[in-house]
């Protein structure tokens, strides 16, 4: 028999990696945005987003209204733990919706919308990242409530992980203009990814060394046998992604049309990352605290969403994939607009 919870948890995982896959570049682009020339280059950044950025929240509203239907407990235990990094994540990914699309409406005033799509994207990426360190780290629980105060997402370790995230979105950006421009924003695309990526493997690798110690099941997970035979590999593969990556970022030995090589290899190394996560916490739902079963909702509301979310989930992904078909290829001035 198919256990219900563990397909919602396999849902909700596969919303929030769309998310993050679909979603990083954009807000990418937007942490990059002032180290690109005012005019063309700037324009050219935005076009090469316009089709498809304001469908990638899709999957982050899939994945918040999926926890909340289909584990309802953790839902109203993470909620008032990460308020504040929420609430500031929504407001950031307002500001930048609203300044993407003003700075084509409203050219007087470009440089404020600038502006606020850079920092919209800043704060957004921040607080998805403290979030996710927040959770690794854990969150006071008694009984089925949250039992910790305001600040306590508010640590060392969170700010590491925002900062990693940052780092790794901004090099999802460039990874992301390689592929779809030309001439020199894609040269300067280069540049700026051949600085990001000993960044973001520098991140992986603090992350990764600290996570193990911040719950004793983490440390299980990964130092123990039998989970030590999956942890031992993924160093080793991280390595040689990075060291892919790097490559093909300088293009060295790559043929003519596989500008999309640096992205798709970027977006590897955050599979790995999501992969690591996943042995670090599988089955909790709170990590250390709440499991996926003792949090889930009544089969019966479980079949009901399963039904809902069968035929929407295919929809979305045919839409998505056939905007990203209809918009390949490169990026030039004329634009979305």
């Amino acid at each position: 028999m198919i256990d219900l919870t563990i397909v919602w948890a396999g849902i909700i995982a596969f919303a929030v990696a769309a998310y993050v896959v679909m979603d990083g570049f954009d807000l990418g682009i937007g942490i990059l945005f002032p180290r690109f020339p005012v005019g063309r280059d700037r324009d050219m950044a935005m076009n090469s987003i316009a089709p498809v950025w304001d469908g990638n929240e899709t999957w982050l509203v899939l994945g918040g209204g999926g926890l909340m239907a289909a584990f309802p407990l953790a839902y109203a235990i993470v909620l008032p733990a990460l308020y504040a990094p929420l609430i500031a994540m929504l407001l950031g990914l307002v500001f930048r919706g609203v300044a993407f699309e003003f700075r084509w409406r409203d050219p007087g005033h470009r440089r404020f919308w600038d502006f606020a799509f850079c920092g919209g994207s800043i704060v957004a990426t921040l607080a998805q990242g403290i979030t996710l360190g927040a959770l690794l780290q854990g969150i006071t629980v008694e009984g089925r409530a949250y039992a910790g105060g305001w600040w306590e997402w508010l640590t060392p370790f969170s700010l590491l992980t925002g900062l990693s995230l940052l780092i790794g979105y901004a090099l999802l950006g460039a990874g992301w203009l390689i592929w779809k421009a030309e001439g020199a924003l894609q040269a300067q695309a280069r540049r700026m990814a051949r600085l990001l990526l000993p960044a973001l493997l520098i991140a992986i690798g603090l992350v990764s060394a600290l996570t193990p110690f911040l719950e004793a099941q983490y440390y299980q997970r990964w130092f123990q046998w039998p989970g030590v035979l999956a942890s031992a590999q993924m160093p080793l593969l991280v390595a040689i992604v990075g060291f892919l990556a790097w490559r093909a970022i300088d293009n060295i030995g790559q043929k003519r049309g596989r500008d999309w090589m640096p992205f798709c290899l970027i977006l590897l190394l955050f599979g790995l990352s999501m992969v690591g996560l996943a042995i670090s916490i599988w089955p909790d739902v709170i990590p250390g605290r709440v499991s996926i079963w003792e949090a889930a909702a009544p089969e019966r509301s479980q079949i009901f969403m399963l039904i809902g979310a069968g035929l929407l989930v295919p929809v979305i992904l045919g839409y998505t994939i056939w905007a990203y078909w209809v918009f390949r290829g490169k990026v030039d001035e004329a634009g979305y607009h």
